[in-house]
């Protein structure tokens, strides 16, 4: 994989988010990064670009440059359907970065369920962002959602990777309900799962601090709270209780819609 940040734009004050974002985080990394624009051509023989696209991504790329002037920045206006197009772009790239909402009409980027079609098949985790999010601050904890499943799995390498990157501590959350007959072995499950999860991680990560935070309640309320004080979520694309034939589990989807901080979603690929 390359040292390469991917951004999706449409024009909607989401993606300016977005590339806010994608320009911090390929700062953070030394990574370059590639504005691109999915041109939906509204004739299926149509597949000349719209002129208006490239003014798209130039403004979008001046706008990455004045948040971040020492990353290089380059640009692409792509013929086709916005989750092919950012799924293939992800292919070589370290991260996908988009906005959780778009402009409307035939030629948004990231309207409907596009956030959530790139995160199930990306090669590469995904970074979702709604305006309102703070992109570039690096106060609050990096959060990271524990299951026990092999994308959660996935995820905590990532988790370390982040928070050494932005020096934060690392929160490890993993929800439980309590069990009625023996409520003390429900938590000491909970205990375990996280233990068992970030052993051997903090060789690697020696400077990362981490704290365990084995949290009672549902996955999906647990999660919101710990994303309020945060910078950013982290979560495997699907859990332990993922349903076979779906792709993305429904608490990733939820933090991709309602989370207080950026979300990044990660995928096994392997």
């Amino acid at each position: 994989m390359g040292h390469l940040i991917v951004v999706g734009v449409d024009g909607s004050s989401t993606s300016l988010t977005a590339v806010e974002a994608a320009a911090t985080a390929a700062a953070r990394r030394g990574a370059a990064l590639r504005v691109v624009h999915a041109d939906v051509p509204v004739k299926p023989r149509l597949v000349v670009p719209d002129p208006a696209s490239r003014t798209l991504v130039h403004e979008a790329a001046v706008h990455a440059l004045d948040v971040a002037p020492e990353v290089a920045v380059t640009t692409a206006v792509v013929t086709g359907d916005a989750v092919h197009v950012l799924e293939a772009e992800s292919r070589a790239a370290d991260l996908i970065v988009v906005g959780s909402r778009g402009v409307g009409g035939i030629r948004g980027l990231l309207l409907g369920s596009t956030p959530v079609s790139l995160a199930a098949h990306s090669h590469c985790p995904v970074m979702t962002v709604r305006e309102g999010h703070r992109t570039s601050g690096d106060a609050g904890p990096v959060v990271l959602g524990v299951d026990g499943s092999p994308d959660g799995d996935e995820a905590v390498d990532v988790a370390f990777a982040e928070a050494a990157r932005r020096q934060a501590e690392l929160v490890a959350v993993h929800a439980w309900q309590p069990d009625e007959d023996s409520p003390g072995i429900a938590r000491e499950s909970a205990e375990q799962l996280l233990a068992r999860a970030i052993a051997g991680r903090t060789d690697s990560c020696p400077d990362v601090t981490v704290r365990r935070d084995p949290a009672v309640g549902r996955a999906r309320e647990v999660l919101l709270e710990a994303s309020e004080p945060a910078q950013l979520l982290i979560v495997g694309a699907r859990g332990r209780g993922g349903v076979a034939g779906l792709f993305l589990g429904s608490v990733s989807q939820a933090m991709m819609t309602h989370a207080h901080c950026p979300v990044v979603i990660v995928r096994r690929t392997t």
